[in-house]
């Protein structure tokens, strides 16, 4: 018998049990060196198994299969092998091997992208996050890369559908600025704003040594998806001046100003693929000055507000205002004989079944967030490794005795 039929003995005979698939991954790892670079006999033992039995092991076969560069002409073949493994195999006997799983997932990812076909790679991706994902709350290694197969393939509801989880447990940094800046630019595709900006936060508010590529893209996109969900102008840094300039104008209220600076930057806005995002703060800012109409008059002509707003007939406004009565922005009812609009207060009084139960689910969350945080707190008070850290930093800052850190009179 040779090795390549011992092998595969091996993995048809040791999939079942724990104690087997221990064995079994000793034998692959020995096996290893002599699986590379051997297409005919990897193909040939790959047919012979099963990938929702077998998954170990075919796992250790696919990915040196996999290695290396592939031929244009077998690329679809060995991408087509991979979805089928990925949508098929166990997920507790990869995770015995999740190292090389999200090895040959980010593979997969690369493949799909030469062969510029993105979507072929989302549902595959999708499933590879839920079977390496040990808890809902843990970031892993293949959530930026399933993220940014979403985007090529502008399947943002398939990127939102792994964006609902709260993650609380991160192993590389870098992967977190990824999933937080691709899971942004998901919501934006969404217009899912609110959620945009609270993923983008997270990128220009993470601690870093130096500015990043990944937080400096964040924050331009952070600054404008602000002005387009609140109006809220962000302080802008130096080398971000383009967009320093509309959050100014912006502020300002007016325009036609403000169109002017897109017009002189719309290079600049273009090169960073944020032109789009921009004529969305810009066509926001007339719904922010309608907004604030309301805050002044009870009724208005649709040509005083074309007026006020800077529109350029009332049938512009009237398009704005039916816009923002059917998103929620306002409350308002139009009179088409005389053309006025009268505004009307929130009729939402906060006690129907459907707010109850939204009201119900927000609470919950936040409990679940404080249990995880508590958890947590006590895990990281009982660990060492910190407890020692935190003791060295402390001698640093160590002033003795005499020091009395809270005045007296003070003291609660």
């Amino acid at each position: 018998m040779n090795s390549a039929e011992s092998l595969i003995k091996s993995i048809q005979g040791l999939s079942a049990s724990p104690g087997d698939l221990s064995a079994l991954h000793g034998i692959l790892k020995k096996a290893e060196d002599s699986l590379r670079n051997n297409w005919d006999v990897q193909l040939a033992t790959l047919e012979e198994l099963d990938p929702s039995i077998h998954s170990l092991g075919y796992l250790y076969l696919l990915e040196g299969l996999t290695r290396g560069s592939v031929s244009k002409g077998k690329t679809s073949g060995v991408v087509l092998l991979m979805a089928r493994f990925i949508n098929r195999c166990d997920a507790g006997q990869i995770r015995l091997a999740s190292e090389k799983f999200v090895t040959l997932c980010k593979r997969f990812k690369d493949r799909v992208l030469e062969l510029e076909d993105p979507l072929r790679g989302v549902a595959p991706l999708v499933s590879a996050v839920r079977k390496v994902q040990v808890a809902a709350k843990c970031l892993t290694a293949l959530h930026p890369d399933c993220l940014q197969l979403c985007l090529e393939a502008k399947c943002y509801k398939a990127g939102f559908s792994i964006l609902s989880d709260d993650i609380l447990e991160v192993d590389q940094p870098r992967d977190f600025y990824l999933y937080c800046y691709y899971g942004g630019m998901i919501c934006i595709g969404l217009k899912r704003f609110q959620k945009a900006s609270e993923l983008l936060y997270n990128v220009v508010t993470a601690p870093m040594y130096q500015l990043n590529a990944i937080a400096l893209e964040a924050y331009k996109k952070y600054i404008l998806v602000n002005l387009i969900h609140s109006g809220q102008v962000i302080l802008c840094l130096y080398f971000t001046k383009p967009y320093y300039e509309v959050g100014n104008r912006y502020n300002d209220g007016k325009n036609y100003e403000l169109e002017a600076v897109v017009v002189a930057h719309s290079s600049d806005f273009e090169k960073d693929n944020n032109l789009g995002l921009v004529k969305q703060a810009v066509a926001s800012l007339y719904k922010r000055n309608i907004l604030r109409l309301t805050q002044k008059y009870l009724t208005l002509s649709l040509q005083d507000i074309a007026n006020m707003v800077q529109l350029a007939n009332a049938k512009e406004a009237e398009t704005h205002v039916l816009q923002m009565i059917q998103d929620g922005q306002i409350h308002a009812l139009i009179n088409q004989k005389d053309g006025m609009v009268r505004f009307l207060e929130d009729p939402e009084q906060y006690k129907t079944s459907e707010m109850i139960e939204v009201m119900d689910s927000v609470i919950q969350r936040t409990i679940g967030l404080s249990k995880n945080l508590i958890a947590m707190d006590e895990s990281l008070s009982c660990d060492p490794l910190y407890l020692g850290k935190v003791g060295r930093e402390r001698q640093k800052f160590d002033f003795g005795d005499d020091f009395d850190t809270v005045p007296q009179k003070f003291s609660m």
